[in-house]
């Protein structure tokens, strides 16, 4: 028997959830969902699904559908997480949870009162080079971990859309970029409990759409009219075991290149995650660089994504433990709200 799986929401990230989902063999695609009808018929005819809804609840109230994967709007993330868990279903909802702190503790609820299966869409945990750091980091390769830094800067890049919009999105590179970095410095890290954050968020160069020399990503619904996000977001987080972790993102920003980092710091070594994996320790006292022989050194999307799919798979069929579960997207949903607050207030946030 396969597992029978419906998509909701059909934009860009969607791409990556039916390519994987087509590819594992214990999976069967029936449903699709979306608001564009065009986008909804296109989709239903390269991956042959017979069941295409224009109204999300349609699909949810579909008994055939055993699992689905959220791909909408952040603002509908929660509102569609609990709808799908209290029609059955079990729930892959991309990052962020939520958009409030609130909406993401209801999502905890709905799935401890259910007994279905969330899984937050963490996607960099299941990428190959963090799996195997992850093992060398929880058999003392680094020793503890009290300082993390990460940056990804884009210096022409806002998607517009709904990203650029805050009522839908919630924000801007912060909850869209600043969820990934934070999270996978944080998984790591071990999740220590966060204590503190102070961050601020910039709004000074607008979208930049004027700009003609350099192309990028632009969402499928781009629109440069609409931009009431932040470009510029940085956030220090202190831990309940003394560590601390710094983080900058932007859509755009007056760089030099786009910047993407992502290293660890411990009391035996440290980490370069991004953008290509090495590892730094002593040898005979002396300071050395360590180069790992793997297939993706940086983050690779296709694998990662395959791998988040095929875990969350697992979990239905096997009954293996999450490595994404919702109560890590509640405690990162604390975090980027508290970066929101203190921005606004000028003051650092106890959590």
């Amino acid at each position: 028997m396969k597992v029978k799986v419906g998509i909701i929401g059909l934009g860009s990230i969607s791409d990556f959830h039916l390519q994987s989902y087509a590819q594992d063999s214990r999976v069967e695609i029936v449903a699709l969902a979306d608001m564009n009808k065009q986008r909804l018929y296109e989709k239903g005819k390269q991956y042959q699904v017979q069941h295409l809804y224009e109204n999300f609840d349609e699909l949810f109230a579909d008994d055939e559908v055993e699992a689905v994967s959220i791909c909408t709007w952040n603002n509908t993330h929660a509102e569609f997480a609990i709808k799908a868990l209290e029609a059955g279903k079990h729930v892959l909802v991309e990052k962020p949870l939520s958009i409030t702190v609130e909406e993401a503790r209801a999502v905890e609820a709905a799935k401890n009162k259910t007994g279905k299966i969330v899984q937050v869409g963490f996607v960099r945990r299941h990428a190959d080079n963090v799996k195997w750091l992850k093992n060398y980091i929880e058999q003392d390769g680094v020793g503890q971990i009290y300082y993390a830094k990460a940056s990804c800067l884009r210096r022409l890049g806002n998607p517009g859309g709904w990203f650029s919009d805050k009522t839908r999105s919630g924000g801007g590179p912060l909850i869209d970029l600043g969820v990934h970095m934070i999270d996978i410095c944080w998984y790591l890290m071990g999740r220590p409990k966060p204590i503190s954050v102070v961050g601020n968020t910039y709004h000074s160069l607008g979208n930049r759409s004027n700009i003609k020399n350099l192309s990028f990503y632009k969402a499928a619904d781009y629109d440069p009219t609409i931009n009431t996000v932040e470009d510029l977001a940085n956030v220090l987080v202190k831990f309940e075991n003394g560590a601390s972790l710094y983080v900058d993102v932007s859509f755009t920003l007056h760089a030099k290149e786009d910047e993407l980092r992502c290293q660890l710091f411990g009391n035996k070594g440290g980490i370069d995650l991004e953008p290509q994996m090495q590892i730094m320790s002593e040898i005979n006292d002396m300071i050395v660089n360590i180069d790992p022989q793997i297939d993706h050194k940086g983050f690779h999307f296709e694998q990662a994504f395959q791998n988040e799919v095929s875990h969350f798979i697992d979990q239905i069929i096997d009954g293996v433990a999450s490595i994404a579960p919702v109560e890590d997207g509640v405690e990162v949903m604390k975090i980027l709200n508290a970066v929101y607050q203190s921005a606004e207030t000028g003051k650092e946030v106890q959590i």
